[in-house]
């Protein structure tokens, strides 16, 4: 299609008149001058895109908007792929957390067993008991194994784990050498015989008067006695 202006127009139209004009004027033997057409404004434009322009312009505007598209729907992908990583760690941080928490339950209820089991235990009176068992018997019934150790280290040293020790100059007995010995049988009458008896009035001196078995031995390694 070719480009027409409305300046060409008018051009040639303001030409064709007033060729006609003076044609007109010469025939009829008018007089004066011949008044010619103004001419149109010739900033006048028809603003007619070529066709081919038109549809160049149009495959453009198509790529852009392909190309947003596809850039939006890469976004969303993205997005959508971070969203399901972060839940799949999230669950597998859970699921590591809740057996971690299982484990720990498991160890307290065997912890509670053990602890239960060493105070039936300490309940059954015997003939005689070995080292292994009053220990036990001990870490049972004071249950936390840092104040025990600490409940451990004394008997050690007092009387060797040994619940019928006598100390010979000043009649301290059994494991913790309560002294009199006599002063156990506010924890039992079978304070002679029974070790964990004697495992509990020996807590419960520690206790009331260094707080702790781990105050006690405090004391006991500053003084060497308690």
């Amino acid at each position: 299609m070719s480009r027409i202006s409305v300046r060409g127009f008018a051009v040639a139209s303001a030409t064709a008149v007033t060729t006609v004009g003076a044609v007109v004027g010469v025939a009829s033997g008018s007089e004066g001058a011949v008044q010619p057409v103004a001419a149109a404004d010739a900033t006048t434009v028809l603003a007619d895109i070529p066709a081919g322009q038109q549809v160049q312009q149009a495959s453009l505007t198509q790529q852009v908007q392909a190309q947003s598209d596809a850039a939006d729907a890469s976004a969303k992908k993205a997005a959508q792929e971070a969203a399901r990583k972060q839940a799949a760690k999230d669950a597998a941080a859970r699921k590591k957390a809740e057996e971690k928490a299982a484990e720990k339950a498991e160890a307290a209820r065997k912890a509670e067993e053990a602890s239960r089991a060493a105070k039936r235990a300490a309940l059954v009176v015997k003939a005689s008991y070995t080292v292994a068992e009053v220990q036990a018997m001990a870490q049972g019934l004071i249950g936390n194994a840092t104040q025990y150790q600490c409940f451990s280290n004394i008997v050690t040293r007092e009387s060797g784990w040994n619940y019928t020790a006598t100390n010979a100059s000043s009649g301290a007995y059994g494991l913790v050498q309560a002294l009199p010995g006599s002063k156990m049988a506010s924890a039992g009458a079978d304070w002679r015989t029974n070790p964990g008896t004697q495992i509990k009035w020996g807590l419960n001196y520690m206790n009331s008067r260094y707080g702790s078995p781990c105050g006690a031995w405090s004391f006991w390694q500053a003084n060497h006695w308690y």
